[in-house]
Order: C-alpha cells, then structure tokens, then sequence
C-alpha cells in the first residue's frame, strides 16, 4: 500500500515537473501563464475576504465590534446568498461571452469600494444592502470567469492540477492575509484583549478591514494590468446560441447535476469552517486572540491538503479522491456531533478538527475538475459554472441563519452538535453523489 502510494506520488511529482517545463517552453505564453494562475489565485480568494473571510477567522470579535446575534450575521450571508443565487446563471452566461480578465478585475475593484463602508461600522440596515452588493460584484462579475480562466489555464491534462493549485493557492492566501490580519489587530490593541474595551477592539478591528480592502484594490489594479487575455485559448464563444439555448444545452448533461450535489454537500463542510474559532471560544474556553488563531490556523490546512492532492491524484482518479474525502468529513463531523470534544481536550479538539477540515477541503480542491471527466463542453464552462453554482452554493443562503438560530437557541456545546449532525447528513448525501458520478462516468467513457 505504502509502496503504491510511492510509486503514484512520483510518478505525479515527474508529471508536474514535464508541465511546467512544457510551459516554459512556450515562448509567447510561458510568462503569462505563469503569471494567470498567481492572479487569480489571489484574486480568487481576496475578492472574499471582506464578506467571508474576517468573518471566518474573528468570528467573536466580528459579532462583538458590529453588535451582531449569530442569526443577524447568518441573515447578511443569506442576503448575500440570495443575491449570488440570482448572479450565478447569467454571471456564468457572461464569463462565456466576454474577457475573463476583465471581469474579474472589475470585480475585485467594486467589491474593494465596499470594506471603506465597512470600515464606518454601519447600522444593520446599510450592513444588509452591503451583503447584498457584495453578492453582486463577488459572483456575477468573477465566479464564473475565475472558473472558466482556470479551466483553460489547466488545459485537457491537468485538470486535477490547475484546480488543485487554484484552491490550494486561494487557501494559502487567506491562511496568510488571517495570520497578517491577527497579528494587526493584536498590534493596534492599545492594550491587552482581556481588559481592552470594546471601542479598542473596533478601533483596531478598523485596520484589518481597511488593509483587506486596500490588498483587494491591489489585485484588482494587478488583474487589469498584467493578466494576460489569452484570447486564442479563452475566446471560444458560442455566439450562434442565446442565452436560453445554452442554458438548456447545460441542462441535459446529467453529471451537471450529480456535481450540483457534490458540491452543496461540500460546500456545507465548508460553512462549518466559519464556526471552529466559535467552537474554540464557546466550548473549549479560548480568548478572542486564541479563537481567531484556531480560525487561522485550520486555514493552512487548506493550501496543504490542495497542494498533496494535486501532486499524487491521476486524472482517471479525481472522483475517488472525492469519495475518499467525503468519507473523511463524514468521520470528523461524528465526532464532532458526538459532544465527546470538550474544555481541557485540546488535542482531541485539533484532531477532529483535522479530519472535518482535511475532507472538506480535498474535495474542494478537485469538484471542478471533474467537469472534465462529466463530458461538460468547455465553450459552456460559464453557463455549466452558473447553474451548478445556484443549488451547490445554496448553503449561502439557508446555512448561516440555520446554523445561528441553533447556536443562539442552544448555546455552549449542544448547539454545535445540531451543527455538525447536518454536516453528517450532507457528508451522506456527498458521498452517494459521488458513487453515483462515478458509474456514469463509467458508462460513458
């Protein structure tokens, strides 16, 4: 077994070595590929940081500074999730019709402008119509482009790999800009977390917003300027069909919705991520510093978990790969659900925070690719994106408040639980998906 898995992980490092060196053969796209995948990798997770990211990682101070209930917090990313429900499908449609570089750009700049209206701590009403734009600019200008740019950029081989690197990539980058973010507002903290008062904590808590939008405003200007357009590879547009026709095109490939399910079912594991600096501070008694650390910390095992699957996953095995992970969120949320994990089990609470995380985030690193093994179309990469995306990232709208509700009804530990029960069911549901993609997968290759 350990031998085979040798073999398969060098056998991969000798693939991705012949890769990059094809790539730095071509002398009118070695440069500039390179230079794609830098790009959208950090815009591919800095164009969330204000919405989600700071959210995630200072959980309790995010609640504290803005004067928020767990439910209000949901209902803003519900706003947004409502919002992106109505951008995906017609966001998609765009990235097939116009410049991805563009768009993302765009993108990147107008979702910047809004962390200055952050940065004012407006009244929960402006906070919702903030979601709400954010929606917007983070969804119907990007979601798609960014999907489709690293589609292209991957090409017929490497679809694991350019995948693996993007969501390793965005980890790496929000692990790091959470670590620069702690480590600001600890700075700006005239005094220690335990005795600062609350107009400290949001005085402080204003640089990490204001730095997260200056970086997002950064990239945007770096998008613009230095991404190349590759028009020959991403220009293949399907300008003979309206936008209905491609949509129903989309529609009757039936691995487009087994991937609708793999990747709500994923997805949920993912919004679980948003309430381990909670659980560290609800149930296993760390200060607000420490909690944000752990919401930190499990970042990097983001870009690890995507950087090992990219180097020993073949291109025949993205599936089991997912089915395997799906397995591992399962084992991770049962012991979660359990309530075995209490105060003073630090190490058991890091553990089971591995399992949950590691899970979650293979799959993540590998659902897009598996477009390719679905026999989706790369001219309706955008449109298959789009309506993918409306049902597998539903959990924007309905898992926030859910999650919320129950830990504001229930609070300390048994809140947590109902929590990771629903990610055991959707682990469930995941992996069923996934069996089932496989054996279309099957039938017709």
């Amino acid at each position: 077994m350990i031998n085979n898995l040798k073999c398969i992980l060098f056998n991969n490092l000798l693939k991705l070595k012949r890769f990059f060196r094809d790539r730095l053969k071509k002398e009118d796209n070695s440069r500039g590929s390179f230079l794609v995948i830098i790009l959208l990798i950090l815009s591919g997770e800095l164009v969330f940081m204000l919405p989600y990211v700071l959210a995630r990682i200072f959980r309790p101070t995010y609640l504290e500074v803005f004067d928020l209930t767990n439910l209000e917090l949901g209902s803003l990313f519900s706003i947004y999730g409502i919002v992106a429900l109505l951008s995906y499908v017609y966001g998609g449609v765009l990235s097939d019709k116009y410049e991805p570089k563009k768009l993302i750009s765009l993108s990147l700049i107008f979702t910047s402008f809004g962390g200055l209206v952050m940065a004012t701590y407006p009244p929960y009403l402006l906070m919702q119509i903030l979601y709400g734009y954010w929606g917007f600019t983070t969804v119907f200008l990007f979601w798609g482009a960014m999907i489709k740019a690293t589609r292209v950029w991957g090409g017929n081989e490497s679809q694991g790999l350019a995948f693996g690197l993007l969501d390793g990539g965005r980890g790496l980058v929000a692990a790091s800009f959470g670590t620069i973010g702690v480590i600001i507002f600890s700075f700006f903290l005239s005094s220690d977390i335990k005795i600062s008062t609350l107009i400290e904590r949001r005085e402080s808590f204003r640089y990490v917003i204001i730095f997260s939008s200056l970086m997002v405003f950064i990239t945007g200007l770096m998008v613009h300027f230095f991404m190349d357009s590759n028009k020959s590879k991403e220009k293949i547009s399907s300008e003979n069909k309206n936008s209905i026709s491609q949509i129903k095109e989309v529609l009757k490939i039936k691995s487009v919705w087994l991937i609708m399910l793999i990747i709500i079912s994923a997805y949920m594991g993912y919004k679980v991520t948003d309430v381990y600096s909670l659980y560290a501070s609800d149930v296993m008694n760390f200060d607000q510093i420490e909690s944000a650390n752990v919401g930190s910390i499990q970042l990097y095992l983001r870009p690890i978990t995507c950087f090992i699957i990219s180097a020993i996953v073949l291109k025949s095995r993205y599936i089991d790969f997912i089915i395997i992970g799906f397995m591992t969120m399962l084992l991770g949320s049962i012991l979660f659900a359990s309530g075995l994990i209490k105060i003073d089990m630090n190490l058991i609470f890091y553990f089971s925070l591995f399992i949950v995380a590691t899970g979650t985030y293979a799959i993540r690193a590998l659902y897009f690719s598996i477009m390719q093994e679905g026999k989706i179309p790369l001219i309706y990469t955008g449109t298959a994106v789009g309506l993918i995306s409306v049902i597998g990232y539903t959990p924007d709208i309905f898992a926030t408040p859910i999650f919320g509700y129950l830990l504001d009804t229930y609070p300390g530990i048994r809140g947590h639980q109902l929590v990771f029960l629903i990610l055991v069911f959707f682990s469930i549901i995941g992996l069923i998906s996934s069996i089932k993609f496989k054996r279309l997968k099957k039938s017709i290759n």
